[in-house]
């Protein structure tokens, strides 16, 4: 059915439906079936006499790719698709980057290694960049730092246009198909008119897709509809609260507090299942709005949750049952609430629990992978406080997440990534988390500049199983994880080399640097080549029958994968991280090639001060019969490990 978007909740809290599946009107116009999206004209400036909007400039603007939504999903989308060659827009309705990860929420950026609880799955590819950026440029663990790193990666990048403080507020339709995307920069009074081949909705509240008129789900749907174990015996219209987080510091001197008059008067019984051991960053638990409308009623539930956390810390600082506090006062209070759910786009498949808990078949178009527990809270949140404030179910290992999953079923041009992708609500429980959300975006990114050059819509890639495998390919390259795949690239020529090195650790074999696997859980050594620091080094050779042109050299270092990483403001949760180079990482090393067996080693780069695990070494053809990566210091190991080594043409 169709309605107006004012109408949705109202209808959606009515219906009986496994979830509300809505036909979104906005500015859409009935679907078609898919077509290739049309070339967008020249981009230029003017005035709209179709928009009844007092005082505002009207620019119009042509791109490869339009990203509605600048939280992590949306960053990684826009750096994938710029590096892989498109033209990107990237339009975000606040002043920062980041999302929920920002400086406005401070919420820690986790995901499949489940903060260190699955050791060895932290994710790689863009997300670890930025991780291993950020650990080392930010030991003082500013978060303003961390949005301002996020703001230097996308402005430094040629293909992509930032536009902050600017919302989507609209979009025009024809055949199913996204013409024009507008977005509205109330601060600069411009009317931005964004016309581009495709579309990605990274908003989490599905802005963009429900002005397009994309098919949305909302709720928690029922046992019945999809056969999920933990889904409710019948549907509502229900979803996760947000959460407002505070952070405190030790002044050293006694520190009295005064609560608002619309403060909470917390009682000791209301914290019987919620745990209060320290308050240097204070509680996910402090959540509310999930049996409310979170989009239309954010004022009430900033404020709710504002009079929570309050009401919290004054029962810290006055109840008398925690006196270490008095030296203590806050020196931050969020006020944005921090989302978890609100609406899903529906695709051409949608994620369900037995995808993640492995009773399906295999997923064939796995794209990035999950891995946090289903983690479901009670919509009361706070509220609800004779409940316990998370229900988490492990998952038995990784998964996968589908391209089907990733793409509009019914807008043919629209990508999705983020918390609003196609998922049930039991499954999303898991997926919603931070760092899954930026996989997700690193590959919709490179889904669009693989559709961009091969002039298909979305469906076109995700149900062609060829060209599909060609995508995870391109994944792979970019370290981006897709779980029980491997590097078969047939453009890297590494992998038809003898391999050779100085003396192995742990019986490695100098052969697992081309066996296609990029990471081991701890204690293993199956994947990577260990050797022993000695007062030269350590080596490791790729030699040919016949000598390769080589003209690209790709290495993937060890990171610590076994540890978690993100930034946090929870001391107890920063001590299991290392701030900084990560010691297992390699730090100085030499590339050098021999023309044939016999003759001298050429160099062709030295490197000092690595802490990255993905490094490229573009250069002028050379000829090589060999090979070598010495390796002269690591920053802190006296192993040297190396997971791969790539060599094209």
């Amino acid at each position: 059915m169709t309605m107006k978007r004012r109408d949705f909740i109202r209808t959606a809290a009515a219906s009986t439906s496994a979830s509300i599946l809505i036909n979104m009107a906005g500015w859409a116009e009935a679907a078609e079936s898919p077509k290739a999206p049309p070339t967008p004209p020249p981009a230029g400036t003017g005035k709209s006499a179709s928009q009844a909007l007092t005082g505002m400039v009207t620019i119009n603007h042509s791109c490869d790719l339009m990203i509605a939504g600048g939280g992590m999903a949306g960053v990684c989308a826009a750096l994938a698709a710029a590096r892989h060659g498109a033209k990107v827009i990237l339009v975000q309705d606040r002043s920062r980057l980041g999302g929920n990860s920002s400086s406005e929420v401070k919420m820690h950026v986790v995901g499949a290694d489940m903060s260190g609880g699955r050791a060895g799955w932290r994710e790689g590819g863009i997300l670890e960049e930025l991780r291993l950026e950020e650990a080392v440029h930010n030991p003082q663990r500013s978060r303003e730092m961390w949005d301002l790193l996020l703001y230097d990666k996308i402005k430094s990048e040629p293909n992509i246009t930032l536009m902050l403080d600017t919302a989507c507020c609209g979009a025009e339709m024809r055949n199913g198909v996204i013409q024009t995307a507008l977005a509205r920069s109330d601060k600069q009074e411009l009317l931005h008119r964004i016309q581009a081949r495709y579309y990605a909705d990274c908003t989490g509240d599905c802005r963009l897709a429900a002005e397009a008129g994309a098919e949305l789900r909302t709720g928690r749907e029922s046992k019945e509809a999809f056969g999920e174990t933990l889904a409710l015996d019948k549907p509502d219209s229900n979803t996760l609260g947000s959460s407002i987080l505070f952070t405190s510091r030790d002044f050293g001197r006694p520190m009295p507090f005064t609560p608002p008059a619309w403060a909470r008067r917390i009682k000791k019984e209301m914290l019987r299942l919620r745990r209060i051991s320290s308050w240097e960053y204070g509680y996910w638990w402090v959540e509310w709005g999930g049996m409310r409308d979170v989009i239309r009623d954010e004022e009430q539930i900033r404020f709710e949750l504002l009079s929570i956390a309050l009401g919290v810390w004054d029962y810290i600082k006055n109840s008398g049952e925690h006196p270490s506090s008095a030296n203590w006062a806050l020196d931050w209070l969020g006020m944005v609430p921090g989302k978890r759910g609100s609406r899903r786009i529906e695709g051409d498949y949608v994620l369900r629990e037995q995808d993640l808990t492995g009773n399906s078949d295999p997923l064939y178009d796995g794209v990035c992978i999950g891995g946090w527990s289903m983690d479901d809270h009670p919509p009361g949140g706070f509220d609800d406080s004779d409940l316990r404030p998370a229900r988490q179910i492990r998952t038995p290992l990784v998964f996968n997440i589908p391209l089907r999953s990733l793409h509009s079923r019914n807008i043919d041009n629209l990508f999705m990534a983020g918390r609003n992708h196609s998922a049930t609500h039991v499954a999303f429980t898991s997926t919603r988390v931070m760092a899954t959300c930026a996989v997700m975006g690193q590959a919709v990114g490179a889904a669009a500049a693989f559709c961009l050059k091969n002039n298909l819509v979305p469906r076109q890639l995700s149900s062609d199983r060829e060209k599909v495998a060609l995508l995870q390919q391109i994944l792979l390259r970019d370290d981006q994880t897709i779980r029980d795949a491997r590097n078969t690239d047939p453009l890297d020529f590494a992998r038809k080399a003898e391999t050779e090195s100085s003396p192995c650790l742990f019986d490695t074999d100098p052969a697992s640097v081309i066996n296609g696997f990029v990471r081991d859980v701890p204690g293993e050594y199956k994947n990577k080549w260990a050797g022993q620091l000695g007062p030269d080094g350590a080596w490791i050779d790729l030699s040919w029958k016949e000598p390769q042109t080589l003209r690209e050299v790709q290495i993937t270092f060890d990171t610590g994968f076994h540890r978690p990483l993100t930034l946090t403001h929870q001391d107890s949760y920063n001590a299991r991280m290392v701030r900084g180079p990560q010691p297992e990482t390699v730090r100085d090393y030499e590339l050098l090639y021999q023309p044939a067996t016999g003759q001298p080693w050429v160099s062709i780069e030295k490197v000092t001060g690595n802490y990255h695990r993905l490094r490229r070494h573009i250069f002028k053809p050379v000829q090589a019969g060999s090979l070598r990566l010495k390796i002269t210091a690591t920053n802190g190991s006296d192993e040297a490990r190396v997971f791969e080594i790539r060599c094209y043409s």
